[in-house]
C-alpha cells in the first residue's frame, strides 16, 4: 500500500526535526512576481501543522508591486475582498539556513485555492502549465542557471551603490579584471561562505567566477532534469547570497544595471531536453543539421519580442543592454558566440544546449522560463526553421529589434497570440497590470538629471 502524499510530507519533517533539534524556527518562504521571497516565520512545534494543513496568505501576495504595494487593477485585492488562498510545502526544501545566529530553517511554499487546485497567478504554477506540454510529449527538461550580482558596500554614496573594501587590501575594486581569480581572494570568505551554504541547502551551485567589473561575480548551478526545481534553487540561491552578504558586512544587488558604464546582472539559463529514453534530443556532432534542435531555437526566437517582459521586467532592465555588454538585442543565434540571443556551446556532442543570454538577473526565475519553454515547445511542434546561425561580431550584422523599453514589451507580451496559448491570459493581464502601475510612477517622477538639465535653463 502506498503512503499518501501527506504522510510522506511528515515524515519529511519529522526526519528534519530529530536530525536537527536545534533547530527553534522555520521560515516559510514564497517567491512574488517580482521573485521577492514573503512568507512567514513559525515556530519549530507549529511545522508539523504546516504540513498537514497549509498556512493562509491573502492571494493579492501575487499582485504586489516592487515596493510590496497591492496593484488593485489585478482584480486580486480588495475586489475579491484581500482574501485568502492556502500554501502547502513544497517537497525537499525543508534546510537550514546557515547565516542565522538562532538556528532556522527555512521552507518553500506555493499556493493553491482553497478547495486544493494551484493557484493560477504563483509564477511556479505559470511555469508547471508550460511544462505539462512537454510531458505530453514525454520530454523532460534539463535546464540550469548562471547567476550574475554585485557585492557592494553597506552605506551608498548619495544614494548610489558603491563596491566594498575589500577584507584583504581595504581598497575598493575599480577595475574590470573578468576571470581574475586574485579578486577571488580579495572577497574568499564571503564567497566560500556562498558555496558552503548552497551545499549545506542542497543548491547544486558548483562554481563562482569573476564578472566583468567591479566586485562583480557569478555563482554557476548545475543542470537539474526538473525545470521547476531549477528555478527554486535560483530563488533560494539569491537569498543565500545576500543573507551570506550581510554575514560579512556587505551587501549586494541583483539590479538589472546598478552601475552606469560597467556591465548590468545578468540570468542565463541553459536548457537540454531529454526524451523518454533519457538520451539528448539536442545531441549532434553537427548542431546545424540538428531539426530538433533548430526548431528549438526558431521558436524561442520566433518568440523572443514578447518574451522580453518577462526576461526584463523593470524599468531598470532595459539600460543593461548594449554591445560592449556581451547583451543581445536582437533574435540571433550562434555555435559557441557570445554575442547572440541564443547560444549553442560546441564540447561534447552528449551537452549541445541551449543557453539562453538575454534575462537580467531582476527576472523571476519561474516566468523567465516559463517564457523560454513556450518558445522551445512553439518551435519543436510547428517546425519552425531559425535561419542561419551568425558568425562573428552579431552586433555589426543585426541591428537592434528587440523592444528596448518597458512599456513596448509589456505591450508585445499583451498582444502575443502565441503565449497566450502557454501562459494563461489571465495572468498576463495581471503582470502587465502591475507592470504597468510601476511604470506609471516611474514616468511621473522627476529625476535629478532632469533638475540639472531645465531647472534654471529653459
Amino acid at each position: 500500500m502506498s503512503v499518501p502524499p501527506r504522510a510522506v510530507q511528515l515524515n519529511e519533517a519529522n526526519a528534519f526535526l530529530k536530525e536537527h533539534p536545534e533547530v527553534l524556527y522555520v521560515d516559510l518562504l514564497i517567491a512574488d512576481m517580482n521573485g521577492v521571497v514573503r512568507g512567514k516565520r513559525i515556530e519549530r512545534t507549529s511545522l508539523h501543522k504546516v504540513y498537514e494543513k497549509g498556512i493562509n496568505l491573502p492571494a493579492s501576495l501575487f499582485a504586489l508591486d516592487i515596493n510590496g504595494s497591492t496593484v488593485e487593477s489585478t482584480g486580486l485585492g480588495l475586489d475579491i475582498g484581500d482574501a485568502d488562498r492556502i500554501c502547502y510545502p513544497i517537497p525537499d526544501t525543508l534546510c537550514n539556513e546557515p547565516w542565522q545566529k538562532r538556528p532556522t530553517a527555512q521552507l518553500l511554499m506555493t499556493m493553491h485555492e482553497l478547495e486544493g487546485e494551484p493557484f493560477f497567478a504563483d509564477p511556479r504554477e505559470v511555469l508547471r502549465q508550460v511544462v505539462t506540454k512537454f510531458d505530453e510529449l514525454g520530454l523532460t527538461i534539463c535546464a540550469a542557471f548562471e547567476l550574475e550580482f554585485y557585492l557592494i558596500d553597506q552605506e551608498n554614496v548619495n544614494g548610489r551603490p558603491q563596491p566594498p573594501r575589500s577584507p584583504i587590501s581595504g581598497k575598493r575594486p575599480h577595475s574590470t579584471q573578468v576571470y581574475l581569480i586574485d579578486d577571488l581572494d580579495e572577497y574568499v570568505d564571503c564567497l566560500q561562505d556562498i558555496l558552503e551554504g548552497a551545499k549545506e541547502q542542497g543548491i547544486p551551485a558548483d562554481a563562482i567566477v569573476k564578472e566583468s567589473a567591479p566586485a562583480q561575480f557569478e555563482v554557476n548551478l548545475h543542470h537539474v532534469a526538473d525545470p521547476i526545481k531549477a528555478c527554486d534553487y535560483a530563488v533560494l540561491l539569491k537569498r543565500l547570497i545576500k543573507n551570506i552578504a550581510y554575514d560579512h558586512e556587505m551587501d549586494t544587488t541583483f539590479m538589472a544595471k546598478p552601475y552606469p558604464g560597467q556591465a548590468g546582472n545578468g540570468l542565463h539559463v541553459h536548457i537540454s531536453i531529454l526524451d523518454k529514453e533519457g538520451k539528448n534530443i539536442f545531441a549532434s556532432e553537427d548542431p546545424e543539421q540538428n531539426a530538433a534542435l533548430r526548431h528549438a531555437i526558431g521558436g524561442v526566437l520566433e518568440t523572443l519580442p514578447a518574451q522580453m517582459a518577462f526576461l526584463c521586467p523593470n524599468v531598470n532592465s532595459y539600460r543593461r543592454f548594449g554591445a560592449q555588454f556581451y547583451v543581445p538585442n536582437s533574435p540571433t543565434w550562434g555555435l559557441d558566440n557570445r554575442t547572440v540571443a541564443l547560444r549553442v556551446p560546441t564540447g561534447s556532442a552528449d551537452a549541445v544546449r541551449l543557453e539562453h543570454r538575454v534575462a537580467g538577473a531582476d527576472a523571476n526565475p519561474y516566468l523567465l522560463m516559463a517564457s523560454v519553454l513556450a518558445g522551445v515547445h512553439h518551435g519543436l511542434v510547428n517546425k519552425i526553421e531559425p535561419g542561419a546561425p551568425v558568425e562573428g561580431n552579431s552586433y555589426e550584422q543585426n541591428e537592434q529589434s528587440l523592444p528596448n523599453n518597458l512599456r513596448d514589451a509589456l505591450r508585445e507580451l499583451d498582444d502575443s497570440e502565441v503565449m497566450a496559448k502557454y501562459i494563461d491570459p489571465k495572468y498576463i493581464d495581471i503582470f502587465v497590470a502591475c507592470k504597468e502601475s510601476e511604470l506609471e510612477e516611474f514616468e511621473h517622477s522627476i529625476s535629478d538629471l532632469e533638475y540639472n538639465w531645465y531647472l534654471h535653463t529653459v
